[in-house]
C-alpha cells in the first residue's frame, strides 16, 4: 500500500497508509475500536477498492489486476463478520466447503479434497471433532475450523481479522497456537493478524502496524512499536510494558483509572 485512503460518507476511514508484508510472515496490524483496522483488511483482502493511493496484492496492483481472480489466493476470516457457515454441517464439511466458496456443501467433494481437509482438521488440532456438529463446537473450536477452512486450496495471503474476539483464555491460546503452526508449514502464506490486544501477537511477528483514527501511528518490529510512550498515546491510558518469552503484555495500574475516565485520546 502506498498512500492509501478510504472515503466513506463524506469520512476518511484510512488515511495516508504506506506498508508492505513480506511473503511467508507474520503481520500484525494493531490499534484501538474505530481505527480502521478492518477496513484495512478489506482492502488486503481485496474486497474494497481504495479511494485514494496505489494497492498491490500478490505482486498484482489495483486497477490492472483481475480481482475475482486475485481474490481466490486470498482468503479473510472474520469470525464475528456478517456471514457464517451451515451450523447443521460437520466439521469436515465446513472446511470442505472452502473449494466451492459455499455457506452450504452443495458439490460432492473428490477424494482430494477430502485428504487435504482431514489434514488441515489435524494442523488446527480438530481431527478428533471432524464429524462433530459446527454448531456443537465451542466458540475456539469453531475459529479454528474456519481458519482450516480459508486454507484449502493454498492461499498466499490469510487475513485474520479479530480471531480471538470473545473466546476464554484457552479459546484464544489454541488459535494463537494455530497460526504459529501454519507459519510452521512449507511454503506458507503470509498472514495478516488484525487485533485491539497486544497480548495476542504471537513470538513470529515479523512486522506491526499501529493504526489511531485512521492513520499509522508507528510501524515496525515489536520492539520499536510496543513501546510504552507511543501505546500511551494512542490507546489513551497510560501503560507499562512487559515481555515474556517473546510476547508482549501491556499493565494499566488501578492508580490511574481516575485519569482515564477523565481523560480523552488524543
Amino acid at each position: 500500500m502506498h498512500g492509501v485512503g478510504v472515503l466513506r460518507d463524506g469520512r476518511w476511514i484510512l488515511r495516508q497508509v504506506d506498508w508492505q508484508v513480506a511473503a511467508g510472515t507474520l503481520a500484525a496490524v494493531l490499534g484501538p475500536n474505530g481505527s480502521g483496522k478492518s477496513t484495512l483488511a478489506r482492502v488486503a483482502a481485496c474486497h474494497w477498492w481504495p479511494t485514494r493511493g496505489r494497492c498491490g496484492v500478490l505482486g498484482e496492483e489495483f486497477g490492472r489486476a483481475n480481482l475475482p481472480e486475485l481474490r481466490r489466493r486470498v482468503r479473510l476470516v472474520q469470525p464475528a463478520g456478517p456471514y457464517d457457515v451451515d451450523a447443521s454441517l460437520s466439521a469436515r464439511d465446513v472446511v470442505l466447503t472452502g473449494y466451492f466458496g459455499s455457506i452450504g456443501l452443495y458439490q460432492p467433494p473428490t477424494a482430494a479434497m477430502k485428504r487435504e481437509s482431514r489434514r488441515l482438521l489435524e494442523l488446527v488440532a480438530l481431527g478428533q471433532v471432524a464429524d462433530h456438529p459446527y454448531n456443537s463446537l465451542s466458540s475456539g473450536e469453531r475459529v479454528r475450523s474456519l481458519i482450516a477452512r480459508a486454507m484449502v486450496g493454498g492461499p498466499r495471503l490469510l487475513i485474520l481479522d479479530e480471531p480471538t474476539a470473545g473466546l476464554d483464555l484457552r479459546g484464544r491460546e489454541q488459535v494463537l497456537a494455530t497460526v504459529a503452526a501454519l507459519l510452521r508449514q512449507p511454503d506458507p502464506p503470509a498472514v495478516v493478524l488484525i487485533t485491539h490486544h497486544v497480548e495476542e501477537l504471537p513470538p513470529a511477528t515479523e512486522q506491526v502496524l499501529l493504526l489511531n483514527r485512521g492513520k499509522p501511528a508507528a510501524q515496525g518490529t515489536m520492539a520499536q512499536v510496543l513501546q510504552e510512550q507511543i501505546l500511551s498515546r494512542v490507546y489513551g491510558v497510560p501503560v507499562s510494558v512487559r515481555t515474556e518469552a517473546g510476547r508482549y503484555y501491556l499493565q494499566v495500574h488501578p492508580s490511574a483509572w481516575k485519569e482515564v475516565l477523565a481523560r480523552r485520546r488524543d
